[in-house]
């Protein structure tokens, strides 16, 4: 970065379908941010379930501080991610399997199960958490009684798992954790209650960080396995920053003051506003909005929704079936394309797991006496 005096920090930032490594030159006044690494991550399905690769996700992380470091001496390492997934450890700290993705046909029926179990409105007034499918909380009622979760001794949430693998130190940064449904909104601590009452061990929930919290140095041998740089070495701190993907785009949101609102746009589009308090009426678990955990005690309101999903998934379906289309061009395309010709529920349980999406949203719209899209630039008209 010429003419930049730092300190440098790096930024590990994963979404569902993508991940990269920033650096960033901090300064008075001043935020530079440069791109230094980028990669795909798409899961991989092993004798019918989904798996995320977690061991490349991490090789590639590892792949993106090595050219961070390289670049400039860093002073911090920060991580954050997607939300509900996790890692299990066994009592010596080695990973029990990869984890299993949120959109794994695992969960199907399974949250209602759970809500029936604990009583919807209980559960929502313990936790704040909209009703879905991929919750932490539904993925382990799903696996129940299987032998990975039984040998379990912790659990991570995915950037609290990177950061288990640099450090050594477990625990579970407040904004992740605020997704799972086996949080308490009100206490800001885990809500032990609802795990018992699900049937688990709240000794596999490793202590909570708040964000800003210092997790610990790089190992020496993080440091000696993979690379003698420069710019990091074992003293470099990791540190618990806003996990939660969406917490971490708030919080960077230049809006001034209370009384704004947002639309994080990615795999999923997360719509809401910022409050200094949750919102646990039955108005509001009926309205299925969320509270996850912001920075300094802030709460994020808002409704997950489908975001980009159907694209991402239909642009690789066209791929694989010999039929790549330029994602540019397509969007051209479906500009001058007939405006509400057809239209879905993009938050259809139907289009939540990966599959041909160009074939289900055809099939949805002929269900309801509507044309099924005609090409791919319909088809990318009628998903946005």
């Amino acid at each position: 970065m010429t003419g930049s005096s730092g300190p440098f920090v790096a930024a590990v930032d994963l979404g569902a379908s993508a991940g990269r490594v920033m650096v960033a030159d901090v300064g008075a006044g001043r935020l530079d941010l440069r791109e230094v690494h980028r990669f795909g991550n798409r899961p991989v399905s092993v004798r019918g379930t989904l798996h995320w690769d977690v061991l490349r996700l991490f090789a590639e992380v590892l792949d993106g501080l090595r050219a961070a470091g390289s670049a400039s001496g860093l002073a911090s390492i920060g991580i954050d991610s997607w939300g509900v997934d996790y890692g299990l450890l066994d009592a010596g700290g080695a990973l029990l399997g990869n984890p299993v993705h949120y959109r794994d046909a695992r969960t199907a029926g399974v949250a209602e199960q759970v809500a029936a179990r604990i009583g919807a409105r209980e559960l929502y007034a313990t936790t704040g958490i909209q009703q879905l499918p991929i919750n932490t909380l539904v993925q382990l009622a799903a696996a129940a009684g299987t032998p990975q979760l039984a040998a379990a001794s912790t659990l991570l949430l995915i950037p609290d798992l990177l950061a288990y693998w640099l450090t050594g130190e477990v625990g579970a940064e407040v904004t992740n954790a605020s997704t799972t449904q086996l949080y308490d909104a009100r206490a800001g601590r885990w809500a032990t209650s609802v795990m018992e009452r699900a049937g688990l061990r709240p000794g596999i929930f490793p202590p909570l960080r708040r964000s800003g919290e210092v997790i610990g140095p790089l190992l020496p041998a993080v440091m000696a396995e993979s690379w003698p740089v420069p710019g990091l070495s074992p003293a470099v701190p990791v540190i618990a920053v806003a996990s939660h993907d969406t917490a971490s785009a708030v919080v960077a949101t230049p809006a001034a003051g209370p009384g704004f609102a947002y639309i994080s746009c990615g795999t999923w589009s997360l719509v809401g506003v910022e409050l200094d308090r949750p919102v646990l009426t039955e108005d509001s678990r009926l309205a299925n909005f969320s509270n996850e955990a912001g920075i300094d005690g802030t709460v994020r309101y808002l409704r997950n929704v489908m975001g980009l999903w159907l694209l991402q998934e239909s642009v690789a379906a066209w791929a694989a079936a010999g039929r790549p289309a330029d994602l540019a061009a397509l969007l051209g395309q479906a500009a001058t394309a007939e405006p509400l010709r057809c239209v879905v529920d993009p938050d259809d349980l139907e289009f939540l797991r990966p599959g041909d999406m160009p074939a289900r949203i055809a099939a949805a719209c002929l269900r309801t006496g509507q044309p099924a899209p005609g090409s791919q630039a319909e088809t990318v008209r009628c998903i946005l």
